[in-house]
């Protein structure tokens, strides 16, 4: 997986690229880690093909770590449909 971050003011964009699986998912915390408590994060899934469960408790755990400031972006059906599944659609913003 790629991860392609953009900053604009206090939101930080990752732009998810590929794969989000069992090796992919320390990439993402390892970048969700890097971010500063003021700051927003959007999770930009354009071109996310996959999430696995290990991406999913990512999600979770990046929402967590920015006290809810956070919203996924551009999900596509099947991930959409992944989400709705697990219950993560209610807690997490979806646009």
């Amino acid at each position: 997986m790629e991860i392609i971050k953009t900053e604009n003011g206090t939101e930080v964009t990752l732009k998810l690229v590929g794969w989000l699986d069992t090796q992919a998912a320390p990439e993402l915390k390892e970048e969700v880690d890097k971010l500063k408590d003021d700051e927003k994060l959007v999770l930009d899934m354009s071109e996310l093909e996959y999430v696995a469960s290990s991406g999913l408790r990512q999600f979770v755990a990046a929402y967590k770590k920015v006290n809810g400031k956070m919203v996924l972006r551009n999900v596509s059906d099947n991930i959409l449909g992944i989400l709705k599944t697990t219950g993560l659609d209610k807690r997490i913003p979806i646009e």
